[in-house]
């Protein structure tokens, strides 16, 4: 496998992070400010350069190459395997019912051809119910086929996501990578590192995603009682403060990050479902636990391939961004000191993160969450 990467910035244009002799790669994985894909000509340029890859694009709200994160710039790594094909799909979100539906379809894409290996997926950010989009795919792939990817960003707006397959990135769209063959190993992880506070409550309204009432009161309003002064900058300061979500009273925690909120209907929209019935507590930042999670993430991902990894793609949620600040760059710094020198990394900050917690584990949206994906070839 090799991978080629550059970098795009206003101030010096297209730059080389690390070049390799590509001849011609599969395709080009472009991550990059809403304000920057907006703008058709980093594409033209892309396609210029790399004219028989699929190319596709992702906002963010912020980019990462080799231990880098950058805001307002554009990424690209251009990966080329030597025994593993790849095919890209894409749909729009408006042309379905749900975003099961949507799930569904891209699988069904991808099925048309034998031996798919793994899925990687990048999706609208906004528009997009998460946890629908993994079970619609999750459940229409061959046992033993994963999925991994991330929700798009637009830094801490909330307001428009951008993706796009072979073309300038648009609204509403999902694009879906599939790997073939038998070479290509594959491991992921997802761990958060935050911490939890208060007492778990119970989901006694909500609709999909959308959350109305826990323990019989009103969720927005208990919300906004514990986030106190910083209730009036919501919905971008609930970012702080995620909620650790549990099915049942035994199953594994998942995390969910609020996406919007309707004070006329008194709800709260998340990135993932928050069905009734299901157990929800509040948490904070913890700042070690958070590079700590980053580094446990890649500890995961590598020993699942057993072997020194090629490529990783790192998602991270735009939560721990902003908690993290200006010590931002620590946790894909612990990324790289798991992985070590070889692999070529790259990745952003996003709305979600799609990944199985562990090996053989079923698919969940993640927020709050550093989730890598690393790629081998044997």
């Amino acid at each position: 496998m090799k991978v080629e990467q550059r970098n795009w910035k206003s101030d010096n244009g297209w730059q080389t992070i690390s070049e390799a002799t590509v001849s011609n790669p599969q395709f080009i994985l472009v991550f990059g400010s809403r304000e920057q894909l907006s703008n058709a000509e980093r594409y033209n340029e892309l396609k210029n350069l790399y004219p028989n890859s699929d190319i596709v694009l992702g906002t963010t709200s912020g980019e990462i190459i080799d231990v880098n994160v950058f805001d307002d710039s554009v990424v690209a790594s251009a990966v080329e395997f030597e025994k593993t094909t790849t095919k890209a799909v894409s749909v729009n979100i408006e042309n379905f019912n749900d975003s099961y539906e949507a799930g569904a379809e891209l699988v069904k894409q991808l099925r048309a051809e034998e031996g798919l290996a793994h899925v990687f997926v990048l999706s609208e950010g906004v528009k997009v119910n998460g946890s629908e989009l993994t079970r619609g795919m999750s459940e229409n792939l061959p046992e033993g086929v994963s999925v991994t990817g991330g929700l798009a960003g637009d830094a801490a707006r909330f307001e428009k996501t951008l993706v796009g397959l072979n073309g300038a990135p648009s609204p509403g769209n999902i694009v879906a990578v599939g790997f073939y063959g038998n070479s290509l190993k594959i491991g992921y992880g997802s761990v958060g590192g935050w911490d939890y506070f208060g007492a778990d409550r119970l989901v006694t309204k909500s609709d999909s995603n959308v959350l109305y009432e826990l323990d019989g009161q009103s969720a927005l309003e208990l919300y906004k009682m514990y986030l106190g002064e910083k209730a009036k900058e919501l919905p971008g300061s609930a970012l702080l403060f995620p909620l650790g979500m549990k099915y049942n009273e035994e199953s594994d925690s998942v995390v969910r990050t609020v996406l919007g909120i309707d004070e006329d209907a008194n709800s709260m929209t998340f990135a993932g479902d928050i069905p009734e019935g299901s157990y929800v507590r509040l948490m904070k930042a913890n700042f070690e636990k958070l590079i700590d999670g980053a580094g446990a993430a890649a500890t995961n991902s590598s020993s699942a391939i057993g072997s020194n990894c090629d490529f990783a793609i790192l998602i991270s949620c735009v939560g721990r961004k902003l908690v993290l600040d200006s010590r931002i760059q620590e946790e894909v710094e612990a990324v790289r000191d798991i992985l070590g020198s070889q692999p070529s990394l790259t990745g952003f900050y996003s709305y979600g993160e799609i990944s199985p917690i562990v090996a053989n584990a079923k698919c969940e949206l993640h927020n709050q969450t550093m989730t890598i994906t690393t790629f081998s070839e044997e």
